[in-house]
């Protein structure tokens, strides 16, 4: 049995349905007891058993993963996610399962200039003194979440502080279908694999191509570091971690030059999706 954790979120979700493609039966987790799984009705209803979990109650875990062979962990990014992976990492230990898939980060280094990448190599080398077999993925900047630029793109300016610095940005269902290959294909075990789209695309470039795909004039406003973090905080009401975050993710693109990866080709023996794709797939986000 598989356990996906995070079976509402992007990437979890994303991966719930790439197995239930392949035919495989999921264990989906949720930290809403009788909550459905998002897409998950009619036949392959059948093959997902949900089950309740939280990463800060160690016996619903307990429970969750019993007679687990396999478990994929991913958790919201987040100032206490050190302790909870490594709690999870550790409760799937005592549990007998043989296999953890994670999803990690870009830099995830001791030294990395962004806290959150250091978190996760943090919970990377967890995984490597317990002994447990596990695999690492580390996709880039999630195409999903431009989908929060769409208020902005509104009122035609995107901010950052990347100059023009290219970006990488991955499909989560390309993520979600990578994690379904590493869960079911032995050869991918062990591994640390680095997951992008096609093409690395600048902030001044997306604003080009949002221009074309709503027909207004968006522009791209590029501010320095400490002038988006108070924006962050002040007008989109972040939390002080994850303004700093997205500021530090975004100045690595600067001072780490992004281009993309061919893993998810290699692995999927398919091209992964592309930002235009994405885009006008969510045209009608972008263009209220």
């Amino acid at each position: 049995m598989i356990v996906v954790m995070g079976a509402t979120g992007a990437t979890g979700n994303a991966l719930v349905h790439s197995l239930l493609a392949l035919g495989t039966p999921v264990r989906a987790l949720t930290r809403t007891p009788h909550a459905p799984i998002p897409g998950t009705t009619g036949a392959h209803q059948s093959r997902v058993e949900v089950r309740y979990a939280d990463a800060t109650d160690p016996d619903s875990l307990h429970t969750a993963f019993e007679g687990a062979g396999q478990l994929f962990l991913t958790m919201a990014n987040g100032p206490a996610q050190v302790e909870l992976e490594t709690r999870v990492v550790d409760i799937a230990v005592r549990a007998g399962i043989g296999h953890i898939v994670k999803i990690s980060a870009p830099a995830a280094e001791p030294d990395s200039p962004v806290a959150v990448s250091r978190g996760h190599h943090a919970v990377e080398e967890h995984l490597r003194a317990r002994g447990l077999t596990h695999t690492v993925l580390r996709p880039y900047a999630f195409t999903q979440n431009l989908l929060r630029l769409a208020p902005a793109v509104a009122e035609g300016v995107i901010l950052g502080t990347m100059g023009d610095a290219p970006c990488n940005y991955v499909d989560c269902r390309d993520i979600g279908d990578v994690a379904a290959a590493a869960l079911t294909r032995p050869d991918m075990a062990g591994g640390t694999y680095a997951l992008t789209g096609p093409e690395a695309v600048s902030h001044p470039e997306l604003a080009s191509r949002l221009t074309a795909l709503t027909g207004r004039r968006i522009r791209y406003v590029d501010l320095a570091p400490d002038e988006l973090r108070d924006h962050l905080i002040r007008k989109a009401h972040m939390p002080g971690w994850l303004a700093d975050h997205v500021t530090e993710i975004q100045q690595l693109a600067v001072t780490r030059p992004e281009a993309p990866t061919t893993t998810v080709s290699d692995v999927l023996g398919r091209p992964p999706r592309t930002l235009d794709a994405f885009l006008h797939e969510h045209r009608a986000r972008f263009r209220h």
